[in-house]
């Protein structure tokens, strides 16, 4: 029997705690019973995102709370700009469109991202409304310097609405402290739960301006879940079941401590990094995301092959594709949530026997010593 774990970006493993909460009778969420729980899980949610914000969560994936902030927040009398640079970057583009808004799609290649100073020419000229930006892009596993980005947004009149979905809870996020006006995260990654909410920062100054709008939806109407927000409740029928997940799952993480949890990720990302270096493999990203890492394929892999029938199959480690233009070229591999050293260091050697039955010369265990010994002072 092969124990299967998962180091996609998403869903990511869910811990047994979490899982066995999920597991216990369903019980009414027009109750004060819910209430209080729920009072609870926001109390968690802001102390994660180090914010005072209210923090929205609506069911739905990540995609649903940046289509709420982006549709409800975003003026129409001015340009917004979206930074894309990957498949996310490019679903933030198709969603402005959908809303009619006058986008402005500042493209980068792939496995860099939007600079402070682009984004700083691009106001100067007044003509914003919104920024739209991918903390970490997924697809190509690179970060921007969102807290840059941010120093540069708060000097001015325009909002700045991050997909923080792969970041939140792994990467270093500071809403308050760094001026970043709505924050878009998503249950399936670092929150170590399955999928279906969506989490939502909205910052004072966001608000004022979705109060200038008229709502052009109805479940992703913020106003709503703001509304309800205030008694402890939720417009419409909640996941209860992934709410009470939600609640046990912030409590193991604040339990360790937000920013102890963002070091050991960027130490397990490093180990990983460093390990297939040490193999002759190359990181895609010019500016690697600690969350995710993406590393492109030696000559002669064949990409389900290796990532299927040898990784999955026969080492029960899921890792997951390129996409696009490098579908078949990189696999992916995430940090986030329920993973620990002696599983990056597992993976590692499960790498370099799939890549030894794929004919790629290694050297088994040259990449498992590297991260053996930048994981071995970890606390």
């Amino acid at each position: 029997m092969i124990k299967q774990r998962l180091f996609t970006p998403g869903p990511t493993d869910v811990p047994p705690e979490v899982l066995i909460e999920m597991a216990k009778p369903i019980f009414h969420h027009r109750t004060q019973r819910f209430k209080d729980m729920f009072a609870a899980v926001n109390e968690g949610l802001k102390k994660l995102l180090f914010t005072a914000n209210d923090v929205l969560t609506i069911a739905g994936s990540g995609t649903a709370g940046m289509e709420a902030a982006m549709s409800c927040a975003i003026p129409r009398d001015k340009k917004v700009l979206v930074a894309q640079g990957g498949k996310f970057g490019e679903r933030w583009v198709k969603v402005a469109k959908t809303y009619g808004l006058k986008v402005d799609e500042v493209k980068t290649e792939w496995g860099t991202a939007i600079s402070p100073q682009t984004v700083k020419e691009k106001l100067a000229t007044g003509d914003y409304g919104a920024v739209v930006v991918v903390y970490s892009e997924t697809s190509t596993a690179t970060a921007c310097d969102l807290k840059g980005i941010a120093e540069v947004v708060k000097a001015t009149d325009a909002l700045l609405i991050a997909d923080c979905i792969t970041a939140a809870g792994t990467l270093p996020l500071k809403v308050d402290e760094w001026g970043v006006d709505i924050v878009a995260s998503g249950s399936q990654k670092a929150f170590m739960l399955p999928p279906g909410l969506a989490f939502v920062s909205v910052s004072p100054k966001a608000w004022a301006q979705v109060e200038k709008i008229t709502p052009p939806n109805f479940y992703l109407n913020l106003k709503a879940y703001r509304k309800s927000l205030a008694a402890n409740d939720v417009p419409y029928t909640p996941a209860v079941t992934l709410i009470r997940g939600t609640q046990v799952s912030l409590d193991m993480i604040h339990k360790i401590g937000v920013e102890k949890v963002w070091a050991r990720t960027a130490l397990l990302a490093r180990a990983l990094r460093e390990a297939m270096k040490a193999q002759g493999m190359s990181v895609f990203s010019k500016q690697p995301s600690d969350s995710v890492t993406g590393i492109v394929y030696p000559e002669g892999v064949e990409d389900k092959t290796f990532r299927n029938k040898v990784l999955r199959d026969k080492w029960g480690a899921s890792v997951a594709g390129g996409q696009d233009f490098m579908e078949g070229k990189m696999f992916r591999v995430s940090h986030m949530g329920y993973v620990d050293p002696l599983d990056t260091i597992g993976l590692v050697a499960a790498i370099e026997y799939g890549l030894k039955a794929c004919n790629v010369p290694v050297q088994i265990g040259k990449g498992v010593a590297v991260a053996a010994d930048i994981i071995k002072d970890w606390a």
